[in-house]
């Protein structure tokens, strides 16, 4: 399969589409159940999913606990303000105009080529108060205004590791600027066994915030295999019962660490400033087979 931009390709029956963008391959792969919906495969490895004519729908596990915090920061169909550093197809900012019309929010994705692809081939409501900035994560934040936020969320992977200078201290200290009193920070995390970099995320997240909480397939948490965590945080309570109940109800059933139990997972892993920050580790190639 080359890399020829704006290619195109037949698969089960449906185009499926193959074009170069900044961060390498990029796919979309029409859902063979569901007509108008579409996955983006970005160097084999899978980022989103999308579907045109239910934005409320989630199809990947990550992305549904990511749901659940959004369900849980205001009540159902009240509009918020969010920011979402990495945009993959949109599918979080859909997520929040569809379930939460009238909500603004801003999308920083660093990939300009993909933006264009994603908004070429699967278009956003034009209803919808979606801005999307194409700049490094870090740089668009800095231009959010204080207090602004109501949430905000991080999935940011380049070449399926989070980069280092979104892993800090000094960078979740930007997050809080922007935050609202009792606004929520989720991000989501890869690692496998030994866990040092989940471990360490949530010690990072623990100097900056006052509450925290996890959600993840238990298989992840014992250190089993290779997958994605969801860590949220806020200096206001969370609904971590709330939390619970969901993420318990899903497909794949996720756990929900926080109090005690969490901070005792973290093992006695010290926070990560800029200087000593690096890339979350690199996934196994069988994560993608």
């Amino acid at each position: 399969m080359g890399k020829s931009k704006g290619g195109r390709r037949r698969q089960a029956g449906a185009e499926a589409v193959v074009e170069s963008v900044d961060g390498g391959l990029a796919e979309l792969i029409p859902d063979r159940e569901r007509p108008r919906a579409w996955t983006l495969v970005i160097d084999g490895a899978p980022q989103s999913h999308v579907d045109l004519d239910d934005p409320a729908y989630l199809s990947f596990e990550y992305q549904r606990r990511l749901g659940h915090v959004i369900d849980l920061v205001a009540p159902p169909g009240r509009p918020v303000h969010a920011v979402h550093l990495g945009g993959g197809a949109l599918t979080l900012a859909r997520y929040v105009a569809a379930t939460r019309p009238r909500s603004t929010q801003l999308v920083v994705e660093r990939d300009g080529t993909l933006v264009q692809l994603v908004r070429r081939e699967l278009p956003l409501d034009p209803n919808a108060r979606i801005r999307v900035r194409s700049a490094d994560a870090r740089e668009g934040l800095a231009k959010v205004p204080d207090g602004w936020a109501d949430l905000v969320i991080t999935d940011v992977f380049s070449g399926a590791r989070t980069p280092a200078h979104l892993t800090s201290t000094e960078f979740l200290d930007d997050v809080r600027r922007t935050l609202k009193p009792g606004g929520v920070y989720a991000a989501n995390l890869a690692d496998g066994p030994p866990l040092a970099h989940l471990r360490g995320q949530i010690a990072t997240a623990a100097a900056r915030f006052g509450q925290l909480a996890l959600v993840a397939d238990p298989a992840v948490l014992r250190g089993k295999r290779f997958g994605n965590a969801v860590l949220v945080a806020s200096d206001h309570p969370l609904p971590t019962a709330e939390l619970t109940r969901l993420a318990a109800s899903d497909p794949h059933p996720a756990r929900v660490e926080h109090g005690r139990t969490l901070t005792d997972f973290t093992g006695g892993a010290a926070p990560v400033t800029d200087t000593a920050a690096v890339a979350s580790p690199a996934p196994p190639a069988s994560v993608f087979r």
